[in-house]
């Protein structure tokens, strides 16, 4: 049975000592596609910031995007789905990290910027993450006036997260990191990014696979098929999966496609 696979990019895919995709996952996903299964990648960055998955890229391995947590979908250049943040809601979030200088990053449609930078804004995308996309600083205004924009990353901490949420109640808010968190439009997470993707090329949900390791990764692990969490995720993470494998760094990818593949 031809199968639909998931899967996030940093953590499960990119290892985050190497950054770079294991060899047995790409050996893995190769033979996995040559035996009619698609691919697609679902991760929290946006296509600007995808700079990773070149060995994927190079050999067409790849049938297809969910990006920025699903928010912005897309085969090839075709657009096949995206959901922008309602604008009040990005006015408030914006201002309220302007007010309190927060570092929060603004993605629209075909870039970004990053609103009031500090150090740690280069210190996890930079040397953590190993983004070498620019990151340029831009005012409130310049970073939302007249755009669409589809994903806000504030650099808030959990007691922060709780104290705007009720103030955002058009927006789904994910965190993989503990120094962000991820905003989009309400219902915009990994498992509209499945059910969008699923639209477009005819593909049932019982046979998606998802891998993830992070907590924006929860519901589609939990919507998915079969949902594959990294021994590297969290509890919470592996809680929500219907399988744990290794870790990215132990051969993970390639394991778990060898048992469900």
């Amino acid at each position: 049975m031809t199968k639909a696979l998931f899967l996030d990019i940093d953590g499960t895919l990119v290892s985050f000592h190497t950054h770079e995709v294991p060899a047995s996952a790409v050996e893995a996903l190769a033979a996995a596609k040559a035996a009619g299964h698609r691919i697609f990648i679902a991760t929290g960055r946006p296509r600007v910031l995808i700079n990773n998955l070149g060995v994927l890229q190079e050999q067409n391995l790849i049938d297809g995007y969910v990006t920025m947590n699903g928010a912005y979908c897309y085969v090839g250049e075709e657009v096949i789905y995206k959901g922008p943040i309602y604008g009040p809601d990005v006015r408030w979030l914006t201002t309220y990290c302007f007010q309190r200088n927060i570092p929060c990053i603004v993605v629209d449609e075909c870039a970004l910027s990053v609103c009031q930078p500090d150090e740690r804004v280069r210190r996890i995308f930079n040397e953590f993450l190993k983004v070498t996309a620019p990151m340029p600083a831009a005012t409130v205004d310049e970073a939302i006036q007249g755009k669409d924009v589809f994903q806000l990353t504030p650099f808030i901490n959990i007691e922060e997260e709780a104290e705007i949420a009720p103030k955002l109640s058009h927006c789904e808010i994910g965190r993989w990191h503990p120094a962000f968190a991820d905003i989009t439009a309400l219902g915009n997470t990994k498992q509209k990014g499945i059910d969008e993707i699923c639209r477009h090329f005819g593909i049932r949900l019982e046979d998606t696979i998802a891998f993830g390791d992070g907590g924006n990764d929860i519901p589609m692990l939990r919507h998915a098929g079969i949902g594959v969490a990294m021994g590297n995720a969290n509890e919470k993470v592996k809680a929500a999966a219907d399988y744990v494998t290794a870790s990215v760094d132990e051969d993970g990818i390639a394991e778990a496609i060898l048992r469900f593949c």
